[in-house]
């Protein structure tokens, strides 16, 4: 049924995870969402898209989306350095905003969002950390950790494999333009130098930093929120290991009540090997619990969850629970929809994420630490 409210959509960003994930999605979600601009670096990348799902307007200027007098919803899809910037734009022009994950790769960057969203008094940030959005995260995985008295380890991994292998199976048929404009690649080197002058402030910048940093922003920022939600955050960091493109670490943590201590090992990385091995396990002394997740980039990819515990007569049982075949961004979508249409409370929201970004300082100092 088509919603008498629908929201009114402008895009900015018309690379990979806007042709490949939010432009179908937001195709499917007709009935809550129009999209009626789309804006990108490269104007050929906005004109394939523009002509591909239907979009009135294509543009490669960002005021052209930002203020644009029929939309109510900017999705900021662009590359993280440019996150910041245009999401307080859209934010000053009376637009909601979606920003993808990251919100931003600093803490100084992340709070002037905030004061931003504030300054705006009514339009709001909803920040797209989709696997928390996914049905058997929300219900059977935290559901079954809840029922451990006592958590004893933890383990978050993310070996995501080559991301290639699985956008070209994916079925949307991406396009890559270059026609950028003179000049492009300089700001993004400068915007991206002052996120990491914040970042690190008062530390020598490295190369090895600054691949630290995006790492942390791209594909750790979701098992870092993820592991937040349902453990919360650590109280310290133990140590860190970087040696690119795998990226670990050993968090302190306490079990909420009783404060007893234990660790939680986050290991992520990206090599060759086509197998997306991402998952947050939670073990107790009679119970194990898992969340596996697949690649987002295939629609219709199970999210399971299982759990091994020992049953009243001292025997090993196993179950595997599937909630939904509802892949995560389309809840995720649906979820925002409520959000800023029925007034729902957003999970995901700037502050919330500003903790990842703290989360993400702890361990650049640890590291710092370590290299002494």
């Amino acid at each position: 049924m088509t919603s008498p409210n629908k929201l009114r959509v402008g895009i900015l960003g018309a690379g990979e995870v806007a042709q490949v994930i939010h432009l179908p999605t937001l195709a499917l979600l007709s009935h809550l969402y129009t999209i009626e601009a789309i804006c990108d670096i490269s104007r050929k990348n906005a004109e394939h898209c523009a002509q591909k799902f239907l979009i009135p307007l294509a543009t490669s200027n960002h005021d052209d989306i930002i203020n644009h007098p029929a939309i109510d919803l900017v999705f900021t899809l662009t590359s993280d350095e440019f996150h910041a910037s245009l999401s307080i734009a859209a934010l000053k022009a009376g637009k909601h905003v979606f920003v993808e994950k990251p919100l931003t790769l600093s803490i100084p960057s992340a709070k002037r969002i905030i004061a931003a969203e504030k300054d705006a008094g009514g339009p709001r940030v909803f920040v797209g950390y989709m696997r928390r959005y996914a049905a058997s995260f929300v219900k059977a995985f935290k559901r079954e950790v809840e029922s451990i008295p006592r958590i004893l380890y933890a383990r978050v991994r993310d070996f995501s494999g080559p991301n290639k292998f699985f956008v070209d199976q994916s079925g949307t048929f991406q396009v890559k333009n270059t026609d950028f404009p003179a000049g492009a690649g300089e700001e993004r080197d400068r915007m991206l130098h002052t996120l990491f002058e914040e970042a690190f402030e008062g530390k020598e910048i490295t190369e090895e930093k600054r691949k630290y940093c995006r790492f942390l922003g791209s594909l750790g920022s979701h098992d870092i929120s993820l592991m937040r939600e349902v453990l919360g955050s650590p109280e310290s960091v133990a140590g860190v290991s970087l040696n690119e493109p795998f990226y670990s670490a050993i968090f302190n943590f306490r079990n909420k009540g009783t404060g007893e201590p234990y660790a939680v090992t986050y290991e992520s990385g990206i090599d060759a090997v086509p197998n997306f091995d991402a998952h947050l396990a939670v073990y107790g002394k009679d119970k194990r619990v898992e969340i596996r997740y697949d690649s987002p980039y295939v629609k219709g990819l199970p999210i399971k969850v299982k759990v091994e515990e020992l049953n009243e007569h001292g025997e090993m049982t196993s179950k595997e629970i599937l909630t939904s075949y509802e892949d995560a961004y389309t809840a995720e979508l649906q979820e925002l929809y409520a959000c800023l249409v029925d007034g729902k409370g957003i999970k995901t929201t700037a502050e919330d994420a500003l903790e990842d970004i703290k989360i993400f300082d702890m361990m650049y100092k640890k590291y710092d630490e370590s290299i002494r």
